[in-house]
């Protein structure tokens, strides 16, 4: 009886958690502006839980088990990735880095992309002037 007690008292922590948080709560419905961008808003999640029972035995003046749960949901908008021609990025909401290592960090993604650019222009170009190449 005591287990089914604690069992049902955690199932129900986890039902509530359920019922408040749903994969839209991590990566939103997408929103297409009229120019044709695509915004798909992307946020953190986390939360905790807490349980805790005791079975009180008959020779106590009042038998039965006794418990509580408790939980807490925190959502943090993060940023949005952003799809435009045939591209996507991250746009992030966050506060600016603070290391260079951090910035870095931030920027790789882009450098990224540029860097793609720059090797797919290189390729295409079958003849070069006599000048030199082109920078990327």
């Amino acid at each position: 009886m005591a287990e089914q007690a604690v069992s049902d008292l955690m199932q129900t922590a986890m039902d509530k958690i359920r019922d408040m948080v749903d994969a839209n709560a991590v990566v939103g419905a997408p929103i297409t502006t009229l120019d044709g961008v695509t915004l798909i808003p992307v946020s953190r999640l986390s939360f905790g839980l807490a349980s805790g029972g005791s079975d009180k035995t008959a020779s106590t003046a009042k038998p039965g088990v006794w418990g509580g749960s408790g939980a807490a949901v925190k959502v943090e908008p993060v940023g949005f990735l952003l799809s435009r021609e045939g591209g996507v990025r991250m746009l992030a909401i966050q506060p600016p880095a603070f290391s260079v290592g951090e910035r870095l960090v931030d920027m790789a993604p882009e450098l990224l992309e540029k860097l793609e650019e720059c090797i797919d222009k290189y390729a295409r170009k079958d003849g070069r002037e006599a000048g030199g190449q082109e920078p990327c």
